[in-house]
């Protein structure tokens, strides 16, 4: 019998801390939120809102899999407020077809964790991926949701901004969800909308997938969030997005422009009536928040299960070549704009109660 490590790395957080657990085709999915104060009283309408947001089959554009993702919560709430023990929660799986995965149990989908997955422990969930699964996300959904509440003044908006080629002008104003939620694709410009639905409705009848860009803005953040050296703010946020399923790219504020920049044009000079006067830094500075709106852009790769013919390897290292089939989004993005907001919320809660326990 071999013996392969276990499967570390399923926490997120420091002072708030969030465990997930589950498996895309397993009974259901769901997490343990520790460290949330006791006292607040949480809106589980507005969290079961978020996840409606990511949950598949929600347009012509996402993954046909039809999942209710009904919000149960186990512990940690009573009458409609938080204890301060472990919030518990799952989101059960009813709509599961694994029988449409048995052509993958014995080949490795290219750029897919596939592989990898069967390197490191010996074996792997061919059955949607298992912990692989972008399914996972919709516990970290649910978490953001509801650390999002502890900082009821600070407002997290992303949106889609880039797809394949098509990306929304710099200029773009987007300041509400419902500008974003009116399109499937959820970039708020409608013109620029519907040439990204095209691209993405051409690329899925070719077989093929598409790849994108979320833009992110986090609004009313107080001064102060961040630690200076391992923890800076920024440096958690992109350890937040890195950890997102096909996330390949994270810049902040000016991000790779900045590079080619003199330090004349890119830094951001202070006003006497507070703020700067441009925000290059993308609202952190020294690793801590300075007042400023945090932007930043998390870039996704093109989903790597696709129904073109492929060249890859089976178990046995022979090489084959694969046509994949099954229920897959031809481009995330659209359903990854709440797990970026997710994210970004539980980084901000963390650190909002590292500030407060500081102060103690």
């Amino acid at each position: 019998m071999s013996i392969f490590g276990h499967m570390a790395g399923n926490s997120f957080g420091n002072l708030l801390r969030l465990t997930t657990f589950g498996e895309s085709h397993g009974p259901a999915v769901g997490g343990i939120l520790d460290g949330f104060p006791a006292g607040v009283k949480l809106d589980l309408t507005a969290v079961q809102h978020q996840l409606n947001r990511r949950k598949p089959g929600q347009s012509s554009i996402t993954t046909p899999r039809k999942e209710e993702d009904t919000l149960e919560i186990l512990s940690g709430i009573f009458e409609g407020t938080t204890t301060g023990a472990p919030i518990a929660f799952l989101v059960r799986n009813k709509n599961q077809h694994p029988s449409d995965y048995d052509h993958l149990k014995d080949v490795y989908r290219p750029s897919h964790a596939d592989y990898t997955y069967q390197q490191k422990y010996g074996l792997r969930d061919h059955r949607g991926s298992g912990r692989a699964s972008a399914r996972e996300t919709l516990a970290r959904v649910a978490a953001g949701a509801i650390a999002m509440q502890l900082l009821p003044e600070v407002k997290i908006t992303a949106a889609v901004t880039s797809v394949g080629q098509i990306d929304l002008p710099e200029n773009a104003v987007w300041n509400h969800e419902t500008d974003i939620d009116r399109s499937i694709v959820r970039c708020p410009d409608a013109a620029v909308a519907e040439k990204m639905i095209q691209a993405i409705e051409h690329a899925r009848a070719e077989g093929d997938s598409l790849g994108g860009v979320i833009t992110c803005k986090v609004e009313n953040v107080p001064i102060g969030l961040g630690q200076p050296v391992f923890h800076k703010l920024h440096a958690d946020l992109a350890h937040a997005m890195m950890g997102i399923n096909a996330v390949k790219g994270f810049e902040l504020g000016s991000g790779f422009s900045g590079a080619r920049m003199k330090g004349s044009e890119h830094n951001d000079a202070f006003l006497a009536r507070g703020g700067t006067k441009t925000n290059h830094s993308g609202g952190v500075q020294g690793g801590i928040s300075n007042g400023e709106a945090i932007v930043f852009r998390v870039a996704f790769k093109p989903v790597s299960t696709i129904q073109k013919e492929q060249e890859t390897i089976d178990v046995k290292g022979n090489e084959t070549k694969l046509s994949a089939h099954g229920r897959h989004d031809p481009c995330v993005v659209p359903r990854a704009v709440p797990i970026v907001e997710a994210m970004s919320s539980l980084v901000l809660a963390d650190h909002w109660l590292w500030n407060r326990t500081s102060k103690i």
